[in-house]
């Protein structure tokens, strides 16, 4: 049987590309999941001239019809679930129950911006000058770029996109090379929900070509960026040169604190969690479980004995807990992490090995790694695979002061029975967010998402305070 070719989404219609590249399968790197065209800088420049030209009418779009269209986005990715959560557990190796999961929570994404599309206020207040009303206002930016990684390739591009276009914005659309399937199934259900032509468009292809574009067009007035530090600091100097408006969501290198009175099965259960589902690769998975003396040797005992039970197999088997890693390049560089540990001194207290599972993939078991130090490389800079590091503390004060010492700040959470930590931590803790009792992976589609220092920059995605990337503020003066 012939492989379907999926091709771009530009001005309301499929254009065929300049290449193609194939979406295969980590579970078993024999199963092509589809074809898929990438786009030239011809064909890249004709997405941003469709969306900017149909941005005047969207913005003006009545608000009713406009709403209806993300909500019948959102149903149809409902409908759809297990499907395109097969179809996401396929191309990018999560398990079935979190694929499916992703895919639900994409759809909601929709649901909830279709809501505030009517939800949207304004100010009217008193100007200190008599006889002079003000009116505060939003407004759309206008073209608004989206650049998604492979690691949630349904949830991201949906919190991106869905906001943008609840607030009269259009969009060009770049998904991760690794996992169009999703990205294109998408722009397809976009494509017969009503909207009008240039709203949505969806430009596969190689960030080199189609995201420098992106960056350096002028009729872009906005670009939001998920993905590597050293990437979103490209996107940065690219925007500033030409004051773009731009956010950026990047790495993390997330503590989870584990207090001696922590209840020892919530603390493993929150740790195995955090830092090995979706193997590994969230960007705040926990890295680095940070663990006080009174608790550390029995945590260590339960958290490998909890480790080694996992089950590791193809994405989509009932029974698989743990699927494979991405692809052949993250594979090897979760290895050269592991070398590296290995040579500054840490211990790998179970896993770290690569699996045969039958069919050809990319199996690695999860690998604790024993006697770290906060000063470890890998303890400092992101791995983003199922590898977490155990590093001893003395007592409270030195697990928060080493869960602070860190470049990034997206994410961060403690175990611990005492409201007093929980208290304290929640205020102290350098992260956008924080979780107690919770693993540090996992969060709602309704508030806001995003860290600090290194991790993020710009305003907040997700929930109702993603209009203040995707809008404008105007303030208006009426005399009497």
């Amino acid at each position: 049987m012939a492989t379907k070719l999926h091709s771009n989404y530009i001005a309301g219609e499929w254009v065929a590309g300049a290449n193609v590249t194939r979406d295969i399968n980590p579970s078993d790197v024999s199963d092509v999941v589809g074809e898929y065209v990438q786009a030239d800088a011809q064909q890249t420049d004709q997405a941003i001239a469709a969306a900017r030209a149909a941005a005047p009418g969207w913005a003006a779009f009545n608000v009713q019809a406009r709403a209806d269209i993300l909500d019948k986005i959102g149903n149809e990715i409902l409908a759809r679930k297990d499907e395109l959560g097969t179809l996401l557990s396929r191309e990018e190796g999560k398990t079935l129950p979190e694929g499916t999961g992703e895919v639900v929570r994409a759809a909601n994404i929709f649901k909830f911006f279709s809501g505030e599309i009517l939800r949207r206020s304004g100010e009217l207040i008193p100007s200190v000058r008599p006889g002079i009303d003000v009116e505060i206002t939003r407004e759309p930016v206008g073209v608004v770029a989206a650049i998604t990684p492979w690691n949630f390739p349904i949830a991201i591009p949906a919190w991106k996109i869905a906001p943008a276009l609840a607030y009269g914005n259009c969009v060009v659309f770049k998904p991760a090379d690794l996992v169009p399937g999703s990205a294109w199934a998408l722009a397809e259900i976009a494509s017969r929900s009503g909207l009008p032509p240039g709203v949505l468009n969806l430009v596969m292809g190689r960030g080199s070509v189609v995201g420098q574009a992106f960056l350096d067009d002028a009729r872009v007035d906005a670009i939001t960026f998920t993905g590597s530090v050293q990437t979103g600091r490209r996107v940065a100097q690219a925007a500033v040169a030409r004051m773009a408006k731009f956010q950026l969501e990047m790495g993390g290198k997330n503590p989870l604190v584990v207090a001696d009175d922590a209840d020892l099965a919530v603390a493993v259960e929150c740790a195995v969690q955090g830092a090995f589902y979706s193997t590994g690769q969230r960007c705040t998975a926990s890295s680095r479980l940070v663990v006080t003396s009174g608790i550390h040797d029995r945590f260590v005992a339960a958290l490998v004995e909890r480790t080694r039970s996992l089950v590791v197999g193809d994405a989509r088997a009932k029974d698989t807990q743990i699927g494979p890693v991405v692809d052949a390049s993250q594979l090897d560089q979760d290895l050269r992490w592991l070398e590296i540990a290995r040579k500054e001194g840490a211990r790998i207290g179970c896993g770290g090995e690569v699996l045969e599972r039958g069919k050809p993939g990319f199996y690695l078991s999860p690998a604790v790694l024993l006697d770290a130090t906060n000063a470890m490389r890998s303890s400092r800079e992101e791995i983003f695979g199922p590898v977490a590091s155990v590093i001893r503390v003395k007592d409270y004060d030195e697990a928060l002061a080493v869960a602070n010492d860190t470049e990034f700040g997206l994410s961060a959470g403690i175990c611990t029975t005492s409201l007093k930590l929980a208290t304290h931590f929640k205020r102290n803790a350098q992260a956008g967010m924080v979780m107690v009792n919770a693993p540090t992976a996992g969060v709602d589609y309704h508030v806001p998402f995003g860290g600090r220092k290194g991790s993020s920059y710009g305003p907040r995605e997700q929930g109702r305070y993603a209009a203040e990337f995707f809008t404008i503020a105007k303030t208006a003066y009426t005399a009497a």
